[in-house]
């Protein structure tokens, strides 16, 4: 964030956070209004661009923000020293759930941002997002067990495809309780339904363990 916005007083830089992700969440970047995005945070449109130089500034400071918020949340919950490639993933499917009813304005606004197809801010986001992937992939599947993966398989082709069921799984699972309250959520049914596919995982790519 520039150091113009970071000066802000708190409850006003939570005020245009809040009122910024509603409105480009809702309309998207291009119908977005930074005259209703003024309004709502309790400044004048002169005041805001004080701060933001422009609503593509804007735009791109909410996209940092949101991916630093839920990347130390993430990495936070996760336990890296697992070893077990299967193990670590079962944790980020239900770390991903927990995240998504904690913070759903920040992922309504990175599924907009991963979305939006606007000139004015695509190439930008497209850089980001590929030193994003980059970056977290490497931390979050480094130190793995190998050994683990049968002889007769390309360990680092199984875990691409281990990745590949991961994404789905957990869209799959988000789905289930998107419209769910936290306390709604019944984890013993889909810790049971997941390790149900997590075990046919382990037959494919694992050594018997007798």
């Amino acid at each position: 964030m520039n150091s113009k916005f970071e000066r802000l007083e708190e409850p006003r830089k939570t005020q245009l956070i809040n009122a910024a992700l509603k409105e480009f969440s809702v309309k998207g970047y291009d119908e977005a209004s930074t005259n209703i995005i003024a309004k709502e945070s309790g400044l004048s449109k002169s005041l805001l661009f004080h701060y933001v130089d422009s609503k593509r500034e804007l735009f791109l400071m909410l996209y940092d923000y949101a991916i630093t918020t839920l990347l130390n949340d993430f990495f936070d919950a996760i336990d890296l020293t697992q070893k077990d490639l299967l193990k670590r993933c079962q944790q980020i499917a239900f770390v991903k759930i927990d995240l998504l009813h904690k913070s759903p304005a920040l992922f309504d606004f990175f599924k907009v941002a991963v979305d939006t197809v606007s000139d004015d801010v695509k190439p930008e986001l497209d850089k980001r997002n590929k030193d994003l992937r980059h970056i977290s992939f490497d931390k979050l599947f480094a130190g793995v067990d190998k050994s683990l993966f049968r002889d007769d398989i390309d360990p680092d082709k199984a875990i691409d495809l281990i990745i590949w069921f991961l994404n789905g799984l957990a869209d799959v699972l988000q789905q289930k309780v998107n419209h769910l309250r936290m306390e709604e959520i019944n984890y013993e049914a889909l810790i049971e339904e997941s390790n149900t596919y997590f075990s046919i995982m382990k037959k494919c790519f694992y050594k018997e363990v007798f």
